[in-house]
């Protein structure tokens, strides 16, 4: 551990009855996204108190090594129409070498050289992340409804939120990435692709913390085409059906991701812009779309629509079977 590891820990430590929860970050694996300015602000928080933990995804660079690996990537569409990778065995093997070896070493290297003692996790370890494994989706192809099987994908149904406690009761800074533990009917476990807005999401519920969702984008617009018709904030029934109404692509997703997390137990989501100087900071501040617990009204304890992804992606409508 360093001196600045060490003066970050013993503030966190000193700070750690503070009555701010903690901070969930999202950190996005486009291109269009530089994690720098998080990796600045998440040292920025931690040294003065604040527990933080990180989740990230990395779709492109997922793209990338299976293309280096001789394979396509492949994209299937959901009867509901969302589209997302379809992850075979082969794609799983390509999936958990870019996520928790590649992405997850190399963004917890760049925190730590930035005085974050901080600690990579799948969330395979320790059951971070867990639920039914599902092999078989149901996708559109050529106008045709079929069943696509041999999918390795879950929806996350548990945290150890004791795991991430711990760690961050010890001042250290969790760094989680997919692949979740899938669990098999006969009681196995095989690692499987999850979303990774949704992960964060499962985490931030389960830690009652704030979550920030950094993309390449100012937040949710009202016309998606037109930044300058920023949503700042949601918080009525109403106002949150206005963001979802306006929420399309991959920003539904998150929209999702933020209801689920605030069905869970987180007190507010922002959807945020990465690239900003201080972007957790300034999203905690009032930048980009600000969605509170009291947006959901009578159903804040309630769950979201059904519809796992992919890292990045929204993934395919599952068949109802488990296998």
């Amino acid at each position: 551990m360093t001196d600045d590891q060490t003066d970050a820990g013993d503030a966190r430590a000193e700070g750690s009855a503070t009555d701010e929860p903690p901070v969930v970050v999202k950190i996005g694996g486009a291109k269009a996204v530089d994690p720098a300015g998080a990796v600045g602000d998440v040292a920025h928080l931690a040294a003065n108190g604040r527990e933080v933990a990180v989740v990230h995804g990395g779709s492109t660079v997922v793209d990338e090594v299976i293309e280096r690996l001789g394979m396509e990537p492949e994209y299937v569409e959901s009867a509901s129409g969302v589209t997302g990778r379809f992850t075979d065995a082969e794609t799983m093997e390509a999936f958990t070498m870019a996520m928790a070896g590649k992405l997850n070493t190399d963004l917890t290297a760049q925190f730590r050289e930035a005085g974050v003692d901080a600690v990579g996790l799948s969330g395979v370890d320790g059951g971070l992340l867990s639920g039914p494994r599902k092999s078989a989706v149901r996708v559109i192809e050529d106008g045709k409804k079929k069943i696509r099987r041999g999918e390795h994908s879950g929806k996350i149904e548990s945290v150890n939120a004791d795991l991430l406690s711990g760690l961050l009761a010890d001042g250290y800074t969790p760094v989680v990435s997919p692949p979740m533990e899938g669990t098999e009917s006969d009681g196995g476990v095989t690692p499987v692709n999850t979303d990774a807005d949704r992960a964060a999401a499962a985490v931030a519920g389960a830690l009652g913390a704030d979550l920030v969702l950094l993309t390449d984008v100012a937040g949710v617009y009202a016309d998606p085409d037109d930044p300058d018709t920023l949503i700042e904030s949601a918080s009525t029934p109403e106002e949150l059906t206005a963001v979802e109404d306006a929420a399309e692509g991959f920003m539904g997703k998150k929209v999702m991701a933020a209801t689920e997390a605030l069905s869970g137990g987180s007190g507010r989501v922002v959807v945020a812009d990465a690239n900003l100087r201080d972007p957790i900071v300034a999203a905690l501040g009032g930048a980009g779309t600000t969605i509170e617990r009291s947006a959901l009204g009578g159903d804040a304890d309630g769950d979201a629509e059904d519809t796992d992804g992919d890292t990045e992606d929204a993934e395919a409508e599952t068949e109802g079977e488990t296998a």
